[in-house]
């Protein structure tokens, strides 16, 4: 199993360095300017010790300097941060010996092979040669790469070259990772199978901050979630926190003709509704969730029914991460029976 290959290779360099439950990366008030333009404004977050937290935001926010910062290959104009105990200003040197880094642009050399990749990266990191072979042929295993052998990683596809890129950034067995984007640009089988080994590292006990424009993924992989816009961090908490602010379920009927929506919208007078001329369309937004959430239901059901109207098509629509973030950033969720999926 993954997990088992990579038990070391997510949770023994250097020991851990802070507890399960303590907060194993920490930013507080947090400023960057490039000129006059602020990426950062006085941002503050923490993410657990042993757990995935996702920095999500808008193009621009703010996601790829706070990594920047974090990891000391950037030094902020104001606040303080630490990571696994250490101030990242302060003690950079200590920082880079605790942490594993796959950034937007991979850092692989296409002309090496996937082994020589890692091989290079171990002895950059000073490690002694068996412990960087012993390493390297564990992650080549758990990371599904072996049938490369010695091909150029230019020869490699995406997913593969993504992978390689995960695995250098665990040669040196990081107890922090932080990945920005890490499956930009992976196949569905690919992206999961990366979901697959990531949970697994967590539970051996690596942190990990994750930054994604999958906001699904967000929700598959993290335990706490910080929303960051326009340089600030506007929202903290776990996705069903998140989600159970973003509102109530709703449920969208599309009508067949006008008449049928006016029929719809008569007849569901005493629901909170919203009307769609022009697509024919009537939303309904549902109480609660649990037995008042059916029990309204049924009483929607019940008075579309008696209408005798004809409807094209319907789907409920529960809040997820996506209306967690057209909430904050302050633009409105179009409707559409994607909304479902």
């Amino acid at each position: 199993m993954v997990y088992e290959q990579l038990a070391s290779a997510g949770s023994s360099a250097g020991g851990a360095v802070t507890g399960p439950d303590e907060a194993a990366i920490t930013a507080a008030g947090l400023e960057k300017r490039y000129g006059k333009t602020a990426a950062l404004r006085g941002a503050s977050f923490q993410a657990k010790a042993g757990a995935v937290t996702a920095l999500l935001g808008p193009n621009g926010a703010g996601k790829t300097t706070m990594i920047r910062i974090l990891s000391t290959l950037l030094r902020s104009d104001a606040g303080t941060a630490r990571v696994g105990g250490y101030d990242v200003a302060r003690e950079p040197e200590r920082v880079q010996a605790i942490i594993g880094l796959t950034g937007q642009s991979l850092s692989v050399d296409g002309k090496l092979s996937g082994p020589e990749n890692l091989a290079m990266v171990g002895r950059l990191h000073r490690l002694p040669w068996p412990v960087v072979r012993a390493r390297s042929a564990r992650l080549i295993e758990a990371f599904g790469l072996g049938e490369a052998g010695k091909k150029a990683v230019k020869t490699y596809s995406g997913g593969m070259r993504r992978k390689l890129d995960l695995a250098l950034s665990l040669i040196a067995e990081p107890p922090v990772l932080f990945l920005d984007e890490p499956t930009t640009g992976l196949d569905p089988s690919s992206r999961h199978a990366l979901w697959d080994i990531i949970r697994g590292l967590v539970t051996q006990g690596t942190t990990v901050l994750l930054t994604t424009q999958q906001l699904a993924e967000a929700d598959a992989l993290a335990s706490s979630i910080a929303f960051i816009d326009a340089g600030q961090v506007v929202a903290t908490g776990t996705p069903a926190e998140l989600k159970a602010r973003a509102g109530q379920a709703q449920l969208d009927l599309i009508a067949a003709t006008d008449a049928d929506l006016a029929r719809l919208t008569s007849a569901l007078g005493g629901f909170t509704v919203a009307r769609d001329g022009q697509r024919r369309a009537v939303r309904v937004a549902l109480a609660s969730n649990g037995t008042t959430g059916i029990g309204e239901l049924s009483a929607i059901t019940a008075a579309v029914a008696g209408t005798g109207a004809r409807i094209e098509r319907f789907w409920m629509h529960e809040p997820d991460l996506d209306d967690v973030y057209f909430q904050l950033t302050g633009h409105s969720r179009p409707a559409g029976p994607e909304d479902a999926a």
